[in-house]
């Protein structure tokens, strides 16, 4: 059989392996190692390569989909029968959670604006009123998966009232339901998103949403662009009545002169919360544990099933 994996580095990484089975790099759409016949194992191309998503349907012999990624939301519907599609729960837990708390403490102790007088070679003190502090702010964290659990650890030493929510309620572990979120969401000071991209959560984010935030509190998207409406998110952040952190848009990427790059009051990055240099080995000591499961017969980790 044959595996197909996207970067040479990759290799080694996956430790040894049956003679039985040969591990190709496949990156490029263009140039594929070999004819697809008995690729039945293929980890795909990640965020900053060639999106290789139509190949799927060139697989004759494809039998599982192991992605680099969190979210499925590319993948889902695109499968054919007898595919197991699994995602890359745990791989990008600390690398986002760190992103994320990144983001809360640049805008509350207003970094940009000291990034852009260090640009002009001000010392500028004197130009700033205190700023805003992360201790004591309530927190909700609306996706309670391994993420937003990293998170949440990552939270509680800087003294943060957390409130966590996912999809159905779970009391014993103190976590919120989505139909909650209208009660919980004026008493956040920092709403962070970490839900994947289903038909359930697209829009969630929409004017409603946004409206029950209460004045000052700060939105944080480490999910997906499209769970926030475009339209709403930018009516509501162009009010200066709340601030965002964006490492997602919709569109993707965000184009040179959209109203967003302008708004003091937003702080965006490129989607690269997750990447981080220890990725790749992550990645690769997941695929490393599929690939066996799959050898022997087991089970595989993370199977997606209704988008999650």
């Amino acid at each position: 059989m044959k595996v197909w994996i996207p970067h040479k580095a990759g290799i080694p990484l996956l430790g040894d392996l049956p003679d039985s089975v040969l591990v190709e790099v496949a990156d490029d759409p263009a140039a594929l190692p070999s004819a697809p016949d008995g690729v039945q194992f293929w980890l795909p191309t990640f965020l900053d390569q060639t999106p290789m998503h139509h190949l799927v349907t060139e697989l004759p012999d494809l039998r599982v989909v192991q992605l680099p990624s969190a979210g499925a939301d590319a993948w889902l519907d695109r499968l054919p029968a007898g595919v197991t599609l699994c995602d890359a729960r745990g791989v990008h837990d600390s690398a986002t959670a760190e992103w994320v708390v990144a983001g809360i403490l640049s805008r509350l102790r207003a970094i940009p604006s000291f990034v852009r007088a260090q640009d002009q070679g001000i010392w500028a003190n004197d130009r700033f009123a205190p700023t805003d502090e992360l201790a004591g702010r309530r927190v909700l964290i609306v996706g309670a998966g391994s993420i937003g659990s990293a998170l949440a650890a990552r939270l509680a030493p800087f003294e943060v009232e957390l409130t966590l929510v996912a999809r159905t309620a779970r009391p014993a572990e103190g976590v919120h339901g989505v139909d909650e979120l209208p009660r919980l969401l004026p008493a956040a000071d920092i709403v962070v998103l970490l839900v994947p991209l289903t038909a359930q959560t697209r829009g969630m984010v929409d004017a409603r949403f946004l409206t029950l935030m209460r004045d000052g509190a700060m939105l944080v998207n480490a999910a997906r662009g499209p769970v926030a409406d475009p339209a709403a998110l930018l009516a509501e952040l162009s009010t200066g009545r709340i601030s965002a952190v964006l490492d997602v848009t919709e569109p993707e990427p965000l184009p040179t002169g959209h109203p967003l790059w302008h708004l003091p009051n937003v702080l965006i990055t490129p989607h690269v919360g997750a990447q981080v240099h220890g990725l790749l080995p992550r990645t690769y000591r997941l695929v490393a544990a599929q690939l066996r499961r799959f050898l022997a017969g087991e089970p595989l980790h993370n199977q997606v099933a209704d988008g999650y």
